[in-house]
């Protein structure tokens, strides 16, 4: 059963400027998360292992468990990183989850189930084009990316015309220490091989553009999942994760 821990801390800072004597307060309220993610594994373990409709009806109770406890994590999560990110505008749960049932029409891969849990959580949730995160629990393969994943080509062209006009800032953002200690350069699974048309040849730094995403990503050990802690690392990581959101989220919303 996954519990739930609300501790609130509130922030609040009071700048002073001068005869105006202007103030300003900020809070924060930060909802703390304990998932039974061993349940989670486990159960996603004997999925791979067993993934046909017979065995999966015969576990049905095992996944609707084990999709409680991710959907309630998700829910609090949501509820966190909007008080952290104020441009998520906390988006409902059900519009984050992606459905464990996958589609077998046109692969050559006919089995079932998706053997990951896994949720986008976003402005407007995972079909938004908006910048978000990105939550996969897969035994050996856990993971929290940010980002914009295969936007429309609107979209696309307003990230690239942000690089453009501010590659050294985004440039400083993926090169600062603690950033680089968690995450991963941009993912280059779409990037082009060549540059796009819109653009000088010798802008230098050309290769910012190629990107289809501009996503990164951490990976995560199980043992960092069934820690116990892995809410207050993922929150970490969130925080760490504002610069570059905030670079995505400002390309987007100036289009």
């Amino acid at each position: 059963m996954l519990l739930l821990h609300f501790k609130f801390f509130v922030l609040c800072f009071k700048f002073n400027f001068g005869r105006n004597n202007f103030s300003f307060r900020r809070i924060k309220y930060l909802k703390f998360i304990e998932m039974d993610a061993t349940l989670v594994l486990d159960f996603l373990n004997q999925l791979k292992t067993n993934n046909n409709r017979e065995w999966f009806q015969e576990n049905k109770k095992w996944y609707e468990a084990a999709k409680k406890e991710i959907e309630t994590f998700v829910t609090a999560m949501i509820t966190s990183i909007s008080a952290i990110d104020p441009a998520l505008q906390t988006p409902a749960m059900k519009d984050c989850m992606f459905r464990i049932f996958r589609d077998v029409r046109f692969g050559a891969d006919k089995s079932p189930y998706k053997t990951n849990f896994g949720a986008f959580i976003a402005r407007g949730g995972r079909k938004s084009n908006f910048p978000g995160y990105y939550f996969h629990f897969e035994p050996g393969q856990c993971m929290l990316a940010a980002g914009v994943y295969q936007p429309q080509p609107d979209t696309l062209k307003l990230l690239r015309d942000e690089v453009y006009f501010h590659a050294p800032e985004l440039k400083e953002i993926l090169a600062k220490p603690s950033f680089k200690k968690h995450f991963d350069s941009l993912g280059d699974f779409d990037k082009m091989k060549k540059a796009p048309k819109d653009y000088p040849a010798d802008f230098p730094d050309i290769d910012l553009l190629k990107y289809r995403s501009y996503i990164v990503s951490a990976n995560m050990e199980d043992k960092e999942i069934v820690s116990g802690n892995y809410d207050t690392l993922a929150l970490g990581l969130v925080r760490e994760l504002q610069p570059f959101m905030a670079f995505l989220n400002r390309a987007i919303s100036n289009g």
